[in-house]
């Protein structure tokens, strides 16, 4: 009961606001800086912020493996929607991500995306001249794409299977898979449950994977690498299960 009422009197509140002071940062900016930069350390300061708000500890292993500056697609598991203040924060790299094309519809926010370099995607109608182009741009302007392939939180730490698509598009442009398994955020809070505690999570970034680029990769290999990346991704040694336990209960 009391993570319950910590989480509606407090944490909500709290975040409500950092979302509402920074997202309006956010957009107003990406009309000056074009490359996204301000509004990533938008993105980045709302995740510090929620995270120290709720009592959140992180340990990051393997961020040697990664070279700084270069043009990654992160892949991670999704255990909870606390994944993504985690990797905005400790992932010391201009992130953006991959985008419905629908939500360019949406006034500010769909030209907001546009603007800041995130990619919106029609998944009936690839474009795939958009997608070298897009791909161009991140890396010429030093940015990095992370994407969460299971499409949905696991309800139960289990890492689901990995749809193809975002797989498709780093073969397209031949950009190196980085992947990632994020241990322990469930426990902050639950998929379906409003209550949120402190915890702590672990998230391992792996070796990344050099891909070849290919304007239309065979179904077979996109498959195939799908399933490398999640069997990566999925087995954590007992070590880390426990490590990444709550700090409180659930």
């Amino acid at each position: 009961m009391f993570h319950l009422v910590r989480t509606v009197l407090f944490l909500i509140p709290s975040i409500a606001v950092y979302t509402i002071v920074l997202g309006v940062l956010s957009i107003g900016s990406s009309y000056f800086d074009r490359r996204g930069y301000f509004a990533h350390g938008c993105a980045r300061l709302w995740s510090w912020l929620i995270l120290a708000t709720t009592g959140v500890e992180v340990e990051v292993r393997g961020l040697e493996r990664l070279e700084r500056g270069k043009t990654y697609v992160f892949v991670s598991n999704h255990q909870s929607i606390y994944d993504i203040p985690v990797l905005f924060w400790w992932l010391p790299f201009q992130l953006r991500i991959i985008a419905k094309e629908s939500l360019g519809r949406f006034p500010m926010l769909g030209p907001h995306l546009k603007r800041t370099g995130h990619m919106l995607v029609d998944r009936s109608r690839p474009d795939r001249r958009g997608v070298f182009g897009w791909a161009s741009a991140l890396t010429s302007r030093g940015l990095s794409l992370i994407v969460f392939p299971e499409g949905t939180r696991s309800p139960d730490g289990r890492v689901g299977i990995f749809k193809g698509g975002s797989f498709y598009l780093a073969m397209q442009a031949g950009l190196p898979i980085v992947p990632l398994s994020v241990v322990g955020s469930r426990h902050v809070m639950r998929k379906g449950q409003l209550t949120t505690r402190p915890g702590r999570v672990v998230l391992t970034v792996h070796e990344p994977i050099a891909t070849v680029a290919d304007p239309d990769p065979p179904t077979r290999e996109v498959r195939a690498l799908a399933n490398q990346v999640r069997a990566i991704v999925r087995p954590l040694p007992d070590a880390e299960a426990k490590d990444a336990a709550p700090v409180v209960a659930p």
